[in-house]
Formats: C-alpha cells, sequence, structure tokens
C-alpha cells in the first residue's frame, strides 16, 4: 500500500490550499481516508476523515473540506482562510471500514506535505 500526499506550499493567512492524497495498493472505495497534522513540536492531531460521512477537527471546521474521488483512489483537502496556527506537516492515512479521530486507528501514512501560512 502507497499514500502519497501532495498540494503543500506556503501561502499568506487568509489564503487557500487544496492538499492531495493519492493512494494504492487497497480497495480505496471501502477505505476511510483521514487527514491528520503536526506542528513544531506539538503532537500530530486529527484534521479530517471521510468514509461515508465526512468529519472535521473543531479547529478547522467551516474553513476546510474534505472530498474523494474513488475513480481516481485520491482523496483531497480544500484549506480555506487559512491560519498561521494551520502551520504543520499535513499527513494522509487511511484505514478499513469506518472513521476515527485516533492515529493508532489508521494502518496507512503518508510521508506528509509541509504547509506554512504566513501571518
Amino acid at each position: 500500500v502507497q499514500v502519497v500526499e501532495s498540494g503543500g506550499g506556503l501561502v499568506q493567512a487568509g489564503g487557500s490550499l487544496r492538499l492531495s492524497c493519492a493512494a494504492s495498493g487497497l480497495t480505496f472505495s471501502s477505505y476511510a481516508m483521514g487527514w491528520f497534522r503536526q506542528a513544531a513540536g506539538k503532537e500530530r492531531e486529527f484534521v479530517s476523515c471521510i468514509a461515508g460521512s465526512s468529519y472535521y477537527g473543531d479547529s478547522v471546521k467551516g474553513r476546510f473540506t474534505i472530498s474523494r474521488d474513488n475513480a481516481k483512489n485520491t482523496v483531497y483537502l480544500q484549506m480555506n482562510s487559512l491560519k498561521p496556527e494551520d502551520t504543520a506537516v499535513y499527513y494522509c492515512a487511511s484505514r478499513p471500514a469506518g472513521c476515527r479521530i485516533e492515529e493508532g486507528e489508521y494502518d496507512y501514512w503518508g510521508q506528509g506535505t509541509q504547509v506554512t501560512v504566513s501571518s
């Protein structure tokens, strides 16, 4: 199984970015896909997950939108109204069946993509 994130970069506060995560080697449509992030010196935190429904961490609700394209084995994270506190390495992860917010529940992880939001 391979999970590869892309789309990170540097953006000004208030701007937008779209992250992509392509997964291979699994039955994509049967897997929940999650996004986590880890800021420097902090623990990794849940951002969002999509299976049949979508879920969001409190800090990103109303600003981030997760979506998936099962035909392309890809999940997206549209990030709007970005804030400096959104700066982190963003990781994509997969798990069979439904969404969970605990990172230990996810089986396969990507290497991460850096998102930096300048003030």
